[in-house]
């Protein structure tokens, strides 16, 4: 079995090869071709006559639709942080493993906001993405699944990208409680940068017995969450302790 699944894989890579198409592992590229998927897909995002559909891939469309005649290629990468997204209402995609984290939260902070993406993604990213607090998600297998998302409305008033810098952070260490988490000594240093930077471009003085630790402990304390575990937090407490920090002038921004 192991033999034939091989001759089909180098099958497919000698057909995509044939048509111009270079794929690189390193990327996580991959070919879908199944039409009951591709369908599948496009079902679940119910195209109306009136949208406009962003499709995320190369150059081969596999999503064929009767609405090709209107369609517009735009070369570039999708994650890239100067790219600009164009204004859609769909977003559709058989997305390359090693971008769907960059890719969820790309399309989280664009604006104006999207009615829905169908995205497909290895199985293992979507149970991630799709998991309850104190769940614990063991599969190692590389499946794919098809994960349709909604944006809330209304949206919740937080910048995307502090909410990906403060749950990079948490759940580096999920099992951890917030106060743990806020000692280590390399989060400090990035907190208090970060709180200069804040205090500089509003004029606010910063003593000189200022000390971050103490400014963040008060802070957990004041807001009873020092003792919180992000594996247990859902998005609401995500939220409720990223209003608490930026209302004292701490804002996290993640590392790219």
């Amino acid at each position: 079995m192991p033999k034939v699944l091989r001759e089909k894989n180098i099958s497919q890579q000698r057909e995509a090869f044939r048509q111009g198409i270079n794929f690189k592992k390193k990327y996580g590229q991959h070919i879908l071709s199944n039409p009951l998927i591709i369908k599948s897909i496009i079902d679940k995002a119910v195209i109306k006559s009136t949208d406009v559909v962003l499709e995320v891939g190369s150059e081969k469309r596999v999503m064929s639709t009767p609405m090709q005649a209107k369609l517009k290629i735009i070369s570039g990468d999708v994650i890239d942080d100067k790219s600009e997204l164009p204004v859609f209402d769909l977003c559709i995609a058989n997305v390359p493993y090693q971008i769907s984290s960059q890719l969820v939260f790309k399309l989280l902070e664009h604006r104006p906001m999207f009615r829905c993406a169908v995205l497909m993604f290895q199985k293992e990213f979507a149970d991630t993405l799709m998991a309850q607090p104190g769940e614990k998600n063991y599969s190692r297998l590389i499946e794919s699944c098809v994960v349709r998302i909604e944006p809330k409305n209304p949206q919740p008033n937080i910048n995307f990208q502090e909410w990906d810098g403060l749950t990079r952070l948490l759940f580096s260490r999920k099992n951890r409680t917030l106060s743990a988490i806020f000692e280590l000594t390399s989060n400090l240093k990035l907190i208090n940068e970060n709180y200069k930077v804040y205090c500089s471009h509003n004029n606010i003085p910063i003593p000189d017995n200022f000390n971050i630790k103490e400014k963040v402990d008060d802070i957990l304390t004041m807001h009873k969450i020092a003792e919180m575990r992000a594996r247990t937090m859902d998005a609401d407490d995500f939220i409720r302790v990223l209003i608490a920090f930026n209302k004292e002038g701490i804002h996290f921004f993640s590392e790219k």
